[in-house]
């Protein structure tokens, strides 16, 4: 399976983009500002653009399996999960089924929609990727 995320919208504290799943759009993202490469504030900065291995994995800080990208540069714990504002984020990213201003909203329902097409895939044995980057 192969996650494809394209950031679109970028402002003094958020970056939107749209996550597709295979080629189709699956919802919106939120993430922290994207930083020119290199430079990095603890828990305010997007992930470098690039492709990642995503696997799942038991979340020490939510208490659960979540989806992990593995071997982020300069990032460590970064995972796909529900939030709403650049408050959720430290450094993660949020998916949610509404854009608004700054923001991305129902994204308990994008998560749990994403998150079961996640499980299905890596439970074949099928190997899972996102790349981001620019839309």
């Amino acid at each position: 399976m192969k996650l494809t995320l394209k950031r679109d919208t970028f402002t003094a504290t958020t970056t939107i983009g749209r996550l597709y799943v295979d080629g189709k759009f699956e919802c919106y993202t939120l993430e922290d500002v994207v930083r020119p490469n290199g430079v990095k504030v603890y828990g305010e900065t997007a992930i470098p653009e690039g492709t990642y291995e995503v696997i799942i994995t038991l979340s020490q800080r939510f208490g659960k399996l979540m989806p992990l990208l593995k071997d982020v540069p300069m990032f460590e714990g970064i995972r796909i999960h529900p939030g709403n504002t650049n408050k959720d984020t430290h450094g993660c990213i949020l998916v949610g089924l509404v854009k608004a201003h700054e923001k991305i909203l129902s994204s308990r329902s994008a998560y749990d929609a994403l998150f079961q097409k996640l499980a299905a895939a890596l439970g074949k044995g099928e190997p899972v990727t996102i790349e981001v980057g620019r839309g």
